[in-house]
């Protein structure tokens, strides 16, 4: 089993920024990729990014929405998963979610939230206008 705990979320002005935390723990030598998702209310859960961390931090996957402002750090000591956030903007409000799970490197490119089976209980992030 592994566990994901999200954190850093808050309210921001657009323009913004925030900087999310996972700390993953449990069969983390299970994990071999990481991913961001978020959802804003009444739409569908979008995966924003991903990471493959085994091998280490060869590769990152991000939506086009959020390409260039947007940014995946992980550190391999303290099991934890970063999202920096710059540039926010209305259209970024939603709770955010980490998740692990995938083995190929296609499914963590593709970030299809099914194909996740590990989920933390996710951070609120809003940006007002």
């Amino acid at each position: 089993q592994v566990q994901l705990v999200e954190s850093g979320g808050g309210s921001v002005q657009a323009g913004g920024s925030l900087n999310l935390s996972c700390v993953v723990s449990g069969y983390t030598y299970r994990t071999k990729c990481l991913g961001w998702f978020r959802q804003a209310p009444g739409k569908e859960r979008e995966g924003v990014a991903s990471r493959y961390i085994y091998p280490e931090g060869l590769t990152t996957f991000y939506a086009d929405s959020v390409k260039g402002r947007f940014s995946v750090a992980h550190d391999n000591a303290k099991n934890t998963l970063y999202l920096q956030m710059n540039n926010l903007g209305p259209e970024d409000t939603g709770m955010y979610y980490c998740a692990a799970g995938p083995t190929a490197l296609s499914q963590c490119r593709d970030r299809r939230p099914n194909d996740y089976h590990y989920w933390g209980q996710g951070t609120q992030v809003a940006v007002s206008s």
